[in-house]
């Protein structure tokens, strides 16, 4: 069967000549409903209040309390009851919305319903709707959905797709790996819609050869592109095409492609192109070519940017150089350009793991200084910096205050002290940390809960150990069988059999609740 034809006897819904009658979206996830979730209200708060307030609710209005609608059932039931007002039509921006809604909350039946009722009514519009749609579609894999959301647009849109619908279908089919679909995407667009592909098209090619290694089939796309009166190489293609090459090992090729598209081609590069092959030589372990390179970018009259200059501080610090990676900091300081949590992240990492944390800390303040908001990255890596130097008071202190400060931690931040606390036998510590990040719903790795109850155990601390495993236990864990014969043996080598007993009692109770609800 024809693959195009397949697909507009497939969703008939998005014909405007149809005579289905129209099945409310909301009819279809009552429907469902013994297979989905169901809402038990109506409506809620907002949209009660909305109503009561105003005996008319605007587009605007109608738009706002959809966006804010976690369930997507009472989202339709307003979608629906707005339409009944005297004087309101539903226009693009309100179809528009519902239908995001419905797709991020992954409901696609109702999403066909909506489809189907836009082909019947009279307002403009836009394909945006079905740009969107594709990236939802594809976000879930439908791949299929990608293309059957592009042939909608001319049925329902009532124009003929743009070069944009057809770059963003090809683009999300091509990065899904969908060859195939993609191939007769184009014949298609080339057959029916009469479209011949531009230079953004034709990048999506050679981006996708590039990505798999087939550089003899980019630089033929490269070359039908020279012969096409639509479209000619620009600067992404060269700029793909070098990526590919760098990431491959092939740096003369690079080179030379570089040199012939400011030679031949008369294309000046800009900063990101630079930063190409700036971050291709780093990568490959040649970051004096890296530096080089942005010496003939300066000395060309192109100014680094931050990209720039980060990429080769990322570049020296994996090489251990430290001092030079920073003379590129200072440098780009002095050029008034602002260092990104990425740059700074990069020096305080490298800083850390050189044993020089102190410094690492300075930055921390000087980021600060300058608005460059610190995340948990960065923090974890200053906590695994204190702690490999022995700071294990100062890690502490900062995993307690943060969150004090409106600082986000994570399990692995927590984790880093404590198995630091572990190993330097400060068990007692570490159980007063255990019990600060239960309390924060936070549970630890399940290898380093068994190891502090575990060296617990081996150090003779039955009730710290007993305390620790009950907590643990209340949060949902399960010690390991070594953990748990190593505990009862010293709780019951103490005689407090009492606590043995609790302990188990907590530990079968756990287990048959968990396969109560497995059943």
């Amino acid at each position: 069967m024809n693959f195009i034809r397949f697909y507009f006897h497939k969703r008939v819904w998005y014909s405007s000549s149809s005579s289905l009658p129209w099945i409310s979206p909301l009819q279809i996830l009552k429907d469902s409903a013994m297979k989905a979730d169901h809402p038990t209200q109506t409506l809620n708060n907002n949209s009660v209040e909305a109503r009561r307030k105003s005996k008319y609710i605007s587009h605007e209005a109608t738009i706002n309390l959809i966006k804010n609608e976690k369930e997507p059932q009472r989202a339709l039931e307003l979608f629906n009851m707005v339409s009944e007002q005297k004087g309101f039509n539903h226009n693009n921006a309100t179809y528009a919305t519902i239908l995001n809604k419905l797709a991020q909350l992954k409901k696609f039946q109702a999403v066909d319903a909506v489809l189907r009722q836009m082909t019947y009514e009279t307002c403009k519009f836009h394909e945006c709707i079905f740009l969107n749609l594709m990236k939802h579609f594809s976000k879930c894999s439908l791949h299929e959905r990608v293309l059957e959301m592009f042939y909608a647009i001319q049925p329902i849109v009532r124009e003929k797709p743009s070069l944009k619908a057809i770059s963003t279908c090809l683009n999300l089919l091509i990065d899904s790996n969908q060859v195939d679909l993609a191939r007769e995407f184009l014949m298609y667009t080339n057959e029916h819609l009469k479209l011949k592909p531009n230079s953004c098209i034709f990048n999506i090619l050679v981006k996708h050869h590039c990505k798999n290694g087939n550089f003899e089939s980019a630089f033929e796309v490269v070359k039908e592109m020279k012969k096409s009166k639509t479209s000619y190489p620009n600067l992404i293609t060269y700029s793909t095409l070098m990526d590919g090459l760098c990431g491959s090992g092939r740096f003369k090729e690079a080179m030379e492609l570089f040199e012939e598209m400011v030679s031949k081609d008369q294309i000046l590069p800009d900063a990101l192109t630079y930063n190409v092959l700036i971050d291709g030589f780093c990568r490959g372990g040649k970051v004096d070519r890296a530096r080089k390179i942005m010496e003939f970018m300066k000395s060309n009259g192109c100014s680094p940017n931050v990209f720039n200059y980060t990429t080769m501080m990322n570049g020296l610090c994996k090489e251990g150089r430290l001092e030079e990676a920073k003379e590129f900091f200072d440098e780009m300081k002095t050029f008034g350009l602002k260092s990104d949590a990425v740059g700074y992240t990069t020096l305080i990492n490298f800083l850390c793991r050189a044993g020089r944390t102190d410094e690492a800390m300075e930055l921390l303040k000087e980021m600060k200084e300058r608005g460059c908001k610190a995340d948990v990255v960065v923090f974890n890596v200053l906590l695994g910096g204190l702690c490999r130097e022995g700071r294990l008071e100062e890690a502490l202190r900062m995993v307690e205050n943060l969150p004090y400060e409106g600082v986000y931690l994570d399990k692995a931040s927590y984790r880093i002290v404590l198995n630091f606390l572990c190993q330097k036998g400060e068990l007692e510590k570490a159980t007063k940390l255990l019990v600060l990040m239960l309390g924060r719903g936070l549970i630890p790795h399940y290898a380093t809960s068994n190891e502090l109850l575990v060296r617990l155990c081996k150090a003779g601390m039955a009730d710290d150990a007993a305390m620790a495993l009950l907590r643990l236990v209340e949060m949902g864990f399960t010690p390991a069988p070594d953990s748990w014969s190593q505990l009862t043996e010293l709780i019951c080598r103490e005689r407090k059999l009492l606590f043995a007993f609790e302990l188990l009692d907590k530990l079968v109770m756990k287990e048959f609740a968990t396969s109560t609800i497995c059943a």
